[in-house]
C-alpha cells in the first residue's frame, strides 16, 4: 500500500521475440560467455546441431557469447573460468576423464553452472557427483508421443511465461529415482496422458537446484530436432541458462508438503473474498488487480506457525502486498493494515520500511540482499513468509531479506493478498501453504563433540561453546582466513536445518557442509554475503559429521559461533 499517489513511470515494453531484460549488476551476475559440451559416447541424437544452433540464436538475442565443442580438452580450471554457464546438450556415456571431472566439479564448487538438456541424464553413470548435479539419472523411455506438462512454477524465469498446462510431442524419460526432495520441481509430466511412464504419477521433467556451491538446471525435454524450433520451448531453455549462470534470480530449493489456497483455477478463487473496492481478473492461471484499495483474502480458516508463498509480478512502478496475521475483516481493508502485517511490494517508495521486502511501516528488508534477488518489473517473483509465534521472515527468491518480530497479535489469523489502487498494477499465481513448517526441533549437535581450526588466542572459547546449548557462551576463532567448526553427531543423520547464531564476528562468505568420514565434504549450503546476527538456513543433507567452513570474514576479527544448531532424523 502506499500513503500518496505516486505518478507511475513509464513502463519498458518486452523486446520482441526471445530477448530478455537485461538485469542491472545490482540485480544479478552479468551473462556473457556459455559453453555448450555435446559429446557422446553413447546414443547420438540427431538433435544436437538444431540444439546447438538455438542456443547461438538465444545468446545473439540475449548478449552472451556460445561456444560449442565436443572436445572434452575444453574441460581445464581456467577455461571453464570464463563461462557462466555450461549446457551439456544431449551428452551420452562417459564423456570427461579424472582430470576433467575434476575441472567441472571445481568450476560448480567456484558458484559455476550446469545446465542438463534431455540425454544429460543418460551421461557420466560411474561419476556420483555429476548423478547429483543432474538430479536424476536416465532409465527408460517409451515411444516419442504426445504428452501433458504440469507446469508447477510459474514464477521461475525458465516457465513463468508458459501455461498451467503445457501439451507437447517429445520423448519422455522415466528416471531412477524421483528428485523432489532434492530439487524445485518446475513441470512434471501428467503421466494419464501418455502411454509408458513408469514414476507412480509423480513425474518430474524438469527441475533447478543448488549443488556443491553453484547451481543446476535440467529439462528432459529437448529429444526431437523440433523442439528447438518451438518458441516456448527455446525460452524455457533461456530461462534454464539465464538461472544456472545466476543472472535470474530463483529460488530453487525443494518444495514439499505445500497446500494450494490458489491453484490458477475458478474453483479455488471461488474460496476467497474481496474486502473493500476493486478487485481482481482471473486469466491464464493469474490474478490481475483492478481499483481499489481492497484485499482479496481467504476465509476458509485462520493460520498459524506457517510457511506462505506467494508468486507476484509488478508490470511497472506498481504496488500491492501480502497480509498475514489478521482477524476477520469483515469488509473493511483497512482491518488488516491496523491489526495484521503487509509484506510489501512497491519498488520505489522513499521510505525504505514501505519497500518490496518490507513488513510495511515496521521492518526495511536488507536492501543489498534484496537488490540482488529481486527480478525487475515485468518478472515474476516468489516470496516465502514464514510466520512462527510473533517472528515474520521473508524470503525473496529463496534469499532470506527480513526477520521481524512483531508486537501485535498475529501468531494466528487470516492471510491476503492487496490490490492498492487503479494503476498500481499487481499479479498474483500460485500461493500456497505448509503449516507446521518448521523443521524438527530436536538438536542433534547439542552436546556433541565438537572441533575448530583454532581458538581465539588467550581465550576460553572453545569450540565446544557452540554446541553446549548456553546462549551466553561462544566459540571464538583466530583472527585469519579461512577457519571452520565441526560437530560429530554421533551416527548419520539427515539433515534438514542448520541454525547459526553469530556473535559480532562473523562471516562474511562461508559453506555449511556435511560428511560420513570428516574426510569427504559436500556443500549443502553456501553464502558470500554473510551479515551476522541468526541465519536459520534450510539445508538437505546427509551425515554424521557437519561442519561450518568460513572462507571470509565479516569483521576485522575471527569467526564466532554463540550457538551451532543442527535438525535433522
Amino acid at each position: 500500500m502506499r500513503d500518496k499517489i505516486v505518478s507511475l513511470l513509464a513502463v519498458a515494453a518486452t523486446a520482441a521475440g526471445l530477448t530478455a531484460a537485461v538485469p542491472t549488476a545490482a540485480q544479478a551476475a552479468p551473462l556473457t560467455q556459455v559453453l555448450v559440451f555435446s559429446k557422446t559416447a553413447g546414443f547420438r541424437h540427431s538433435s544436437i546441431p538444431q540444439g546447438i544452433a538455438a542456443i547461438q540464436g538465444l545468446g545473439a538475442a540475449n548478449g552472451f557469447a556460445v561456444t560449442a565443442t565436443e572436445d572434452a580438452a575444453h574441460f581445464t580450471t581456467a577455461n571453464l573460468a570464463r563461462y557462466q554457464a555450461v549446457v551439456w546438450l544431449n551428452t551420452t556415456g562417459d564423456v570427461l576423464n579424472a582430470t576433467q571431472q575434476t575441472a567441472f566439479q571445481s568450476y560448480i564448487a567456484a558458484g559455476g553452472g550446469y545446465v542438463g538438456v534431455h540425454a544429460a541424464a543418460d551421461t557420466e553413470y560411474d561419476w556420483a557427483w555429476y548423478g547429483g548435479l543432474a538430479g536424476a539419472y536416465f532409465a527408460s523411455h517409451p515411444a516419442i508421443q504426445q504428452a501433458r506438462i504440469r507446469v508447477e512454477d510459474r514464477a521461475n524465469a525458465s516457465t513463468a511465461h508458459l501455461p498451467p498446462t503445457w501439451t507437447r510431442t517429445d520423448e519422455w524419460y522415466n528416471y531412477r529415482t524421483n528428485v523432489r526432495s532434492t530439487a524445485k520441481v518446475l513441470a512434471s509430466l501428467d503421466e494419464s496422458s501418455y502411454s509408458g511412464g513408469s514414476m507412480a504419477g509423480d513425474h518430474p521433467i524438469t527441475w533447478c537446484r543448488a549443488y556443491g556451491g553453484g547451481r543446476s538446471w535440467y529439462t528432459g525435454l529437448g529429444h526431437t530436432e523440433a523442439s528447438y524450433a518451438d518458441t516456448a520451448f527455446r525460452r524455457m531453455l533461456l530461462g534454464g541458462i539465464q538461472v544456472a549462470a545466476g543472472a535470474r534470480p530463483a529460488d530453487c530449493r525443494p518444495e514439499t508438503g505445500y497446500t494450494a489456497l490458489f491453484d490458477g483455477t475458478q474453483a479455488s478463487l471461488d474460496r476467497w473474498r474481496m474486502a473493500g473496492p476493486g478487485g481482481f481478473t482471473l486469466a491464464d492461471g493469474t490474478l490481475t488487480s483492478f481499483g481499489g484499495m481492497g484485499l482479496l483474502w481467504y476465509p476458509v480458516r485462520t493460520f498459524g506457525n506457517y510457511s506462505l508463498k506467494v508468486d507476484w509480478m509488478m508490470p511497472g512502478d506498481d504496488n500491492g502486498g501480502v497480509f498475514i496475521g489478521f482477524p476477520d475483516p469483515g469488509g473493511d481493508p483497512w482491518q488488516p493494515v491496523n491489526l495484521g502485517h503487509e509484506i510489501q511490494i512497491d519498488a520505489t517508495d522513499a521510505d525504505p520500511s514501505r519497500t518490496t521486502g518490507s513488513v510495511y511501516s515496521f521492518r526495511a528488508p536488507d536492501a543489498a540482499l534484496r537488490a540482488a534477488a529481486l527480478n525487475p518489473p515485468g518478472q515474476w517473483n516468489t516470496y516465502e513468509i514464514g510466520v512462527h509465534g510473533q517472528r515474520v521472515e521473508v524470503w525473496l527468491n529463496g534469499v532470506k531479506i527480513n526477520d521481524y518480530t512483531s508486537t501485535r497479535n498475529i501468531a494466528n489469523g487470516y492471510i491476503g493478498v492487496q490490490n492498492d489502487g487503479a494503476g498500481a498494477d499487481i499479479a498474483y499465481r500460485d500461493i500456497r501453504i505448509r503449516t507446521d513448517g518448521q523443521p524438527p526441533a530436536t538438536d542433534v549437535a547439542a552436546g556433541k563433540q565438537a572441533t575448530a581450526s583454532s581458538v581465539e588466542p588467550g581465550s576460553a572459547h572453545a569450540a565446544a561453546n557452540a554446541v553446549d546449548g548456553n546462549s551466553g557462551t561462544r566459540w571464538g576463532s583466530a583472527y585469519s582466513d579461512p577457519q571452520w567448526i565441526t560437530v560429530d553427531l554421533g551416527r548419520s543423520h539427515a539433515v534438514n536445518r542448520v541454525r547459526l547464531n553469530w556473535e559480532t564476528a562473523h562471516a562474511r562468505a562461508y559453506q555449511v557442509q556435511t560428511s560420513p568420514d570428516n574426510a569427504t565434504w559436500t556443500t549443502v549450503y553456501a553464502t558470500t554475503t554473510g551479515d551476522g546476527g541468526v541465519d536459520d538456513l534450510t539445508v538437505s543433507g546427509t551425515g554424521r559429521y557437519v561442519r561450518v567452513n568460513g572462507t571470509q570474514r565479516g569483521t576485522q576479527w575471527g569467526y564466532s559461533l554463540w550457538d551451532l544448531n543442527v535438525y535433522g532424523s
